[in-house]
């Protein structure tokens, strides 16, 4: 049960805690799901992984029900029960660690039997594993009572998940993304009205699809009406219906505005729904399968209720006998809808029904955990209405090879496992060692994961795991390992410690390392030559791409994924087969002018970007240029070699930073962020007005102001409005922070100093009659006239060069002042990073986080694919990189993407290849360029090292004799300036070649192997 202390109002939600689910699902969302009891019913590994995310989700209240005790076949996938608990009711012996994870969510546990009036009490009731007829006989209490029914369940290597949300579910927000904004040019007058949009500005609206409009000149009719439908007719047009009524419009201005319009979606009950299922696809490659599932579960639970028992595992007999009941089953369908059987993949069923993974119980229960959450919010689409999954590829090439004693349990905690996989495939799970790149949210999943399939717990097997960060209270309603007591603690050291609670045999050893160039010397040859896998659970794309180097380097695989919001994907990087995360990658996003950032911003996007450069540009890069200044040699020399007006521009802020505007004390900082904020939301306008008056006009008479060109308005500053004071305090404490002040978070003791700035009056600059002024004068001088005025200018910038440094005191006056750059971190609630920004742009934008059921389905696919790494799979077709959508929701698998190949001569490589040429038989330029030109046939015209150049055939002669007689460590160490550490076992060169035909070859990089002392 919640602590009395915590508990929140009824209705009520702590931003605290939610405020990254808040980004995704939106607070109104929140707090209808802040008034909904569900229950979860059947607490084995699916169940308890769906209590996981509701709990986290934040509904009013859940009850786990069960009446069933603990066996040793849930501590494989039941990460909330213990070995001393087998034989104890499982509702309860979860119960305690149920509660723990969201102390606002009363937790319940119920043993008794499940009749109407409890089931009543529910806004959602969820069944978990239970048998086929109290799925019936539930899923009509439900319909009568207008209670939402789910019921979802595990048999192995399959799973299912079905939806009836009653005859007029109200969904407010299919899909969940942004409503779409578009500039308008024209709208005509006629019965279908037609809406026209810029030929530069796509409108990405659909048929269907409700719009409103604003600012609309003429036709002011249309303006602040209802939404109305469209019919999209092209890119950038659609109808409105008949316009004929309303005045003419006098464009272009105004905008267009998707509405979200909430929609009644009819489901079938789970009767109905069983003669005529509707299939969600999990994956285009298997759609014959889902009939075949949809008979295969029905099946199962005769098979259970005429023998008393599901089938044993990999015991032929119950296999054949149960695919019978299936053929049955199969020829009872009337109308033609009988369905083509594949017998392998109905006895594949039978083995593995008495088994439960974690990671498929990871993947269901998370996906149904949003279902629950749709259901109480009416956020997103739910499922329509059957979902079927199977993870086959998982299993060996052959799965008649698995015997039925290694099959049988041993009441070890791994039964489960070895009831789909087998003694053999056990051991060597135990065996692996893995190393796990972060400990956030994707990394307290699969932790878990891994604890319990048995990772590190054989002689040679060890789980390692490293994050460098801190555990952040907005961290604990995804994060799911950790609870309130532990913020402020390694994460890392933490969640080690929980997971070997879930399971005591596991070995596992956290470090707090950042992985990168400056931990080589822990991360190296040694450490990843030990390895059997490396799992990805970052949340930046840096990181993502030097783990991919290192480990397409040291060739090991990598299961890399990520999530955005209910967004999110898997990728198998396998070595000498794949390509890797580096070799492809997204789009780029269309480019924001920066012209439209600063003085036209028309969408969310923009107004975002604008912000978050804002931050970066005052806070990060501004004081990193002044640190510099003070603690670089080498900067000014870098600086002035800068082209362009850029060394001025830096030297500007580093004297704005160090001289004009460096602050004595807190209350300058907070005077500074007063001024600041009257500059960008006062002056910047005001100027913008003076040079473009709300009544110019284009050179072809159209209204200046009109299409994506909003006319904007100064503000006024009133330290009481939330916005406005977010803005000041967080500024205030930026600022100070950049300068080691500390922080202060007296909002009143701010406010009373920012009412006190004294603001000085705005006078605007004429910068439109100079720029036409500038633009009118004739330019015709002679090519020696414009030489010299280039010189001249050249002079007259290093003058202003000069006369700047001269105000700046020198580097070693400084030396005992400290500035200090902000390193921009979004998850940290306590930083006013992302209260800045916020407060800036008055949106949250495209900042979007990750949630607990989105990131809890990508590791459970992330295991999937270990354990096809484990079982030695080498064909691609039995791999599958992973893209989810949970607000459609959607599965999309497709097979890995094979490596580039590369040719010279005849020879064939890909990334992962390279030459390798051991020191001891080339320790010179000379011998390293005659080693290639006798064993590979290969001309070498240029060696580098990084990006230092060691040789090249069209260096001086005397440069080209020196290098040839130096060795390769003494090129590395005297021109590549770089030491080279006693770990390292071997160097990097990249090289240039001709073949015999002179031509240029496309050669791999060169691992160069260092002799040992």
């Amino acid at each position: 049960m919640a602590d009395d202390g915590n508990e929140a109002p009824e209705g009520e939600i702590d931003e605290s805690l939610y405020s990254r689910q808040i980004f995704v699902l939106g607070k109104e969302a929140m707090m209808r799901m802040a008034v909904a009891n569900v229950c979860i019913s059947g607490m084995g590994g699916l169940g308890v992984e769906i209590a996981k995310n509701v709990c986290l989700a934040g509904v009013k209240t859940v009850t786990l029900h069960d009446e069933k005790p603990v066996t040793w076949y849930d501590l494989n996938s039941q990460f909330y029960v213990k070995e001393n608990q087998v034989g104890k009711n499982r509702a309860e012996s979860c119960l305690g660690l149920v509660s723990e994870l969201n102390t606002y969510v009363p937790t319940t546990a119920n043993t008794s039997p499940i009749d109407e009036a409890f089931i009543k009490k529910f806004r959602v009731m969820c069944l978990s594993d239970n048998s086929f007829d109290e799925q019936v006989r539930v899923g009509k209490v439900c319909r009568e009572n207008k209670v939402i029914f789910i019921a979802a369940e595990t048999k192995g290597a399959f799973g299912k998940v079905f939806f009836d949300g009653g005859e007029d579910f109200e969904c407010v927000d299919q899909n969940g993304e942004a409503p779409l904004i578009a500039p308008v040019i024209s709208i005509s007058k006629a019965a279908e009205g037609m809406v026209t949009c810029p030929d530069d500005n796509r409108h990405g609206f659909e048929t269907g699809d409700h719009v409103a409009f604003t600012e609309i000149k003429g036709m002011t009719e249309i303006n602040d009406r209802d939404p109305m439908p469209i019919k999209v007719t092209g890119p950038f047009t659609f109808t409105i219906g008949d316009t004929t009524g309303f005045s003419d419009y006098d464009g272009p201005g105004g905008t267009v505005s998707q509405v979200k319009v909430p929609v009644k979606l009819s489901y079938l009950s789970y009767d109905d729904a069983l003669v005529n299922p509707e299939h969600m696809i999990s994956d285009f490659a298997k759609m014959d399968r889902m009939n075949q599932l949809h008979l295969a579960f029905q099946s199962i639970h005769k098979y259970e209720a005429d023998k008393g028992q599901l089938p044993r595992p990999y015991n032929r007999a119950d296999a054949e006998e149960f695919l019978g009941m299936v053929n049955a089953l199969n020829d009872e369908q009337t109308g033609g809808a009988k369905t083509e059987i594949d017998a392998q993949l109905i006895k594949t069923f039978s083995y593995t029904s008495r088994g439960c993974l974690a990671p498929i119980c990871s993947l269901l229960g998370s996906f149904v955990g949003q279902e629950v959450m749709k259901a109480c919010s009416g956020k997103f689409s739910p499922l329509k209405q059957f979902l079927y999954f199977d993870a086959t590829e998982c299993l060996p090439d052959d799965v008649e090879k698995i015997s039925e004693d290694s099959a049988a349990p041993q009441n070890s905690r791994y039964d489960s496992t070895l009831a789909v996989f087998g003694t053999d495939f056990q051991n060597r799970i135990g065996n692996v060692r893995l190393f796990v790149v972060g400990s956030g949210a994707i990394g307290c999943e699969l932790l878990k994961n891994y604890a319990m399939l048995g990772i590190g717990s054989g002689p040679g097997g060890m789980i390692l795991v490293t994050d460098m960060d801190a555990i952040e209270k907005s961290n604990l309603n995804r994060q799911f390992l950790f609870r309130p007591w532990d913020v402020g603690k390694q994460k890392s050291s933490t969640s080690a410690l929980v997971v070997k609670t879930m399971n005591p045999q596991i070995r596992i050893m956290s470090h707090q390392n950042r992985v990168g160039k400056d931990t080589e010397g822990i991360y190296n040859e040694y450490f990843f030559s030990r390895l059997t896998c490396v799992t990805n659970a970052l949340d930046n794309v840096d990181a993502r791409k030097y783990m991919d180097l290192r480990c397409v380097y040291f060739r090991k695989p990598l299961l890399e994924s990520g999530t955005l919001g209910t967004k999110g994907n898997v990728q198998v990087i396998l070595p000498n087969l794949t390509e890797s995360y580096g070799s492809s990658q997204d789009p780029p996003e269309k480019s924001i002018p920066m012209c439209t950032l600063k003085n036209f911003p028309n969408a969310i996007e923009h107004t975002l970007q604008w912000a978050r450069d804002l931050f970066e540009g005052t806070f990060t890069t501004g004081p990193q240029d002044a640190d510099s200044y003070i603690n670089d040699p080498e900067f000014m020399e870098r600086t002035l070699k800068l082209p362009g007006s850029q060394p001025m521009d830096i030297l500007e802020k580093v004297k704005s930073h160090l001289v004009d505007d460096k602050p004595s004390n807190f209350e300058d900082c907070i005077a500074w962020a007063r001024l600041f904020w009257e500059e960008l939301f006062v002056n910047v306008i005001k100027q913008l007005l003076h040079t473009y008056p709300a009544d110019t006009t284009t050179e072809s008479g159209q209204p200046f102001w009109s299409g994506p060109k909003r006319l904007p308005h100064a503000l006024s500053f009133d330290y009481d409005e939330e916005k406005c004071q977010e803005f000041i305090v967080a500024g205030a404490n930026l600022r100070a922070l950049n300068y080691g002040f500390g922080e202060n978070r007296d909002r009143d003791y701010i406010g009373k100093i920012a009412k006190g700035v004294s603001v000085p009056v705005f006078v605007p600059k004429d910068e439109k009659k100079e720029k036409e002024k500038k633009e009118g004068e004739e330019e015709e001088e002679e090519e020696e006239e414009e030489e010299e005025e280039e010189e001249e200018d050249g002079a007259g910038d290093e003058a202003a060069i000069a006369e700047l440094r001269s105000q700046i005191p020198a580097p070693s006056a400084l030396k005992s002042f400290k500035i200090i750059p902000a390193d921009f971190e979004k998850d940290d609630d306590s930083n006013f990073h992302m209260d800045f920004i916020v407060a800036a742009k008055g949106i949250a934008g495209k900042i979007i986080p990750a949630i607990a059921t989105t990131t809890s389905l990508v590791c459970g696919l992330v295991c999937i694919e270990l354990y096809k790494l484990v079982q030695g799979h080498k064909n691609l077709e039995r791999f599958k990189n992973g893209f989810i959508n949970l607000a459609l929701p959607f599965f999309g698998f497709s097979e890995p993407i094979p490596a580039e190949v590369h040719t010279y001569h005849d020879k064939k490589w890909t990334l992962w290849d390279k030459f390798e040429v051991r020191e001891e038989k080339a320790p010179t330029m000379t011998a390293f360029i005659s080693l290639f030109k006798r064993q590979h046939k290969l001309d070498v015209t240029m060696v580098s090292y990084g990006e230092t150049m060691l040789f090249a055939d069209f260096m001086p002669e005397d440069k080209i004799r020196e290098r040839l007689n130096m060795s390769m460590r003494d090129l590395v160490v005297q021109v590549a300036e770089d030491d080279i550490p006693h770990w390292k076992r071997a160097l990097d060169f990249e090289a240039a070649a001709e073949d015999k035909d002179e031509e240029d070859a496309d050669i791999p990089p060169i691992r160069y192997v260092l002799s040992q002392a």
